[in-house]
């Protein structure tokens, strides 16, 4: 589907992405704060199936846009391009601004409760027009409709970045303590973590702006 090339770079984007210091994580680590290891574990799966929402439904546009027009598909590219550049440029001003670190505290046990929680993550990562902007702004990057359909690589790379951002909450759910004390006492850690995802952001905006999967030998002329 892809060349070795182009898996190592969506690899790499999509993995700086998920573990970037962000409002996910600080969601997770609050609910897991609250009500546990379980409401942890609850929240993550539930913005995960949220997640996977965004991906067919962007999977199904991108498909019916391509059909339409290649030019249009190529636009998405460009506009998807900037978008990353965007997300970059947004982490590394966030590096500089502590004001929003700490974890809000949920005291409303009924919320505390495993499928609440889970349901909780599925309506608020669906809800969530960022998610829909990012899915359509990123996977079409790496899409190549000269290697199969179109459809079907969406879904696959939708998948693989699903997977990876449940990773870090996971990990935030298993070891809410250290990840709470580290949350509190490591910003240097956070500001490092929200640089290097920044720099990686723009630097794959710019390069796939001009060269590689943008090239009109990855677009469908006829």
């Amino acid at each position: 589907m892809l060349d070795l090339n182009t898996w190592v770079i969506f690899l790499t984007a999509a993995a700086a992405l998920a573990f970037a210091p962000g409002p996910g994580m600080l969601y997770v680590l609050s609910r897991t704060i609250a009500g546990g290891k379980s409401v942890g574990i609850a929240s993550t799966m539930g913005a995960a199936c949220g997640g996977l929402i965004h991906v067919f439904g962007a999977a199904i546009g991108v498909s019916a846009i391509l059909a339409t027009s290649a030019i249009a598909f190529s636009i998405i590219k460009y506009l998807g391009a900037a978008f990353l550049i965007y997300l970059g440029l947004k982490i590394l001003l966030s590096a500089f601004d502590r004001s929003n670190d700490k974890p809000e505290v949920f005291t409303d046990k009924n919320e505390n409760e495993i499928k609440s929680a889970f349901y909780q993550g599925i309506v608020s990562e669906f809800l969530n027009p960022k998610t829909a902007i990012f899915f359509l702004a990123f996977i079409p990057q790496f899409i190549n409709p000269s290697q199969g359909n179109v459809f079907s690589q969406f879904i696959v790379l939708g998948l693989i970045v699903v997977l990876l951002n449940a990773i870090p909450d996971l990990l935030i759910a298993f070891l809410s303590g250290p990840v709470q004390r580290m949350w509190k006492s490591g910003s240097s850690i956070r500001f490092v973590q929200q640089l290097v995802s920044g720099f990686c952001l723009i630097a794959l905006g710019i390069y796939l702006a001009l060269s590689g999967v943008n090239k009109t030998s990855l677009v469908r002329t006829g």
